[in-house]
């Protein structure tokens, strides 16, 4: 085992360290105002409760697409999958049209979910709690879709990678 090291003012070492936690990504979505807004999260968690239903998420402070999204009335999340790694950086981006090219699908209730991925679940907000320079964001889960066939898209190390099988035992 490496020696533990103090952390000091240099966030880096975390930052590289957390980085080395394997996570799916989730696509958050609502249309708001009329217009669709989405941000990207591998802080997505599930199995928080199972009665209520509830998953969570961490989004930082300074979020500028999170004040505008929470007002939804509803958001969909997507964990993406393998073949949306260029929608993910997409959507993630500052461009204007985060959207542009991508296959979504929109609830009754304004939810905005990406076509093609694992998991969808159609949300609302239970509650906010304030986590250092993060807002760890607790949903409730009204309805949800899931695909088995469709592999998920992982971030690990900084970077997307994709699951492959176990080798079989001889």
């Amino acid at each position: 085992m490496s020696p533990l090291t103090a952390l000091g003012r240099d966030d880096g070492a975390l930052r590289r360290t957390f980085a080395l936690f394997p996570s799916g990504v989730a696509a958050i979505a609502a249309e708001v105002d009329g217009a669709p807004r989405v941000l990207v999260a591998s802080s997505f968690q599930v199995g928080i409760s199972a009665d209520p239903p509830l998953v969570l998420f961490a989004v930082q402070r300074t979020s500028e697409t999170w004040p505008v999204l929470r007002r939804g009335a509803r958001l969909g999340v997507s964990v993406l999958g393998e073949a949306h790694e260029a929608a993910c950086r997409q959507l993630a981006s500052k461009v204007v049209d985060r959207f542009s090219g991508i296959a979504t699908g929109r609830t009754d209730t304004g939810a905005i979910l990406i076509e093609g991925a694992p998991v969808h679940l159609e949300c609302s907000i239970e509650g906010e709690t304030p986590a250092g320079d993060h807002e760890v964001v607790l949903l409730r889960v009204h309805a949800l879709a899931t695909d088995p066939a469709a592999e998920p898209l992982v971030f690990h190390g900084s970077t997307f990678r994709r699951l492959s099988p176990a080798p079989v035992a001889a």
